[in-house]
């Protein structure tokens, strides 16, 4: 796959509403295993949208398992972006929570949203 594949086709595979913020980066498919590989859009939160922030690259690699597709474990390999604040030196990153209250979503993106706060920003 190079990156002109059609994101119609690839939203079928994924939760509903995950390509406002994520890209799909490359995919793998091995044996029984379909890995699809996600890096958050370099765009920043809105709750940080009149701070002067920095890309700083990704979080450590998150992995959460998704619904079978074709008799094949689906795995959806997630990396989180982070920015620097300018201003303040510190590091901020998307509040999934705020995002969860501030759209309407379907049920399947809220748990994703869920899986992926589960993990602290420091375990990233």
């Amino acid at each position: 796959m190079d990156n002109h594949t059609d994101n119609n086709f690839i939203s079928l595979l994924l939760p509903e509403g995950l390509l406002n913020y994520f890209i799909l980066s490359h995919y793998a498919i091995t044996g029984q295993e379909v890995c699809l590989y996600l890096d958050e859009k370099n765009e920043v939160p809105d709750e940080y949208k009149n701070d002067k922030l920095q890309s700083k690259g990704f979080f450590d690699e998150i992995t959460v398992q998704d619904f079978p597709l074709r008799g094949k474990a689906v795995y959806l390999h997630i990396r989180r972006r982070r920015w620097l604040d300018q201003t303040t030196g510190q590091t901020v990153f998307r509040d999934w929570d705020m995002v969860a209250k501030g759209t309407r979503m379907t049920q399947e993106f809220a748990s994703f949203l869920k899986e992926i706060s589960r993990y602290p920003s420091g375990k990233l």
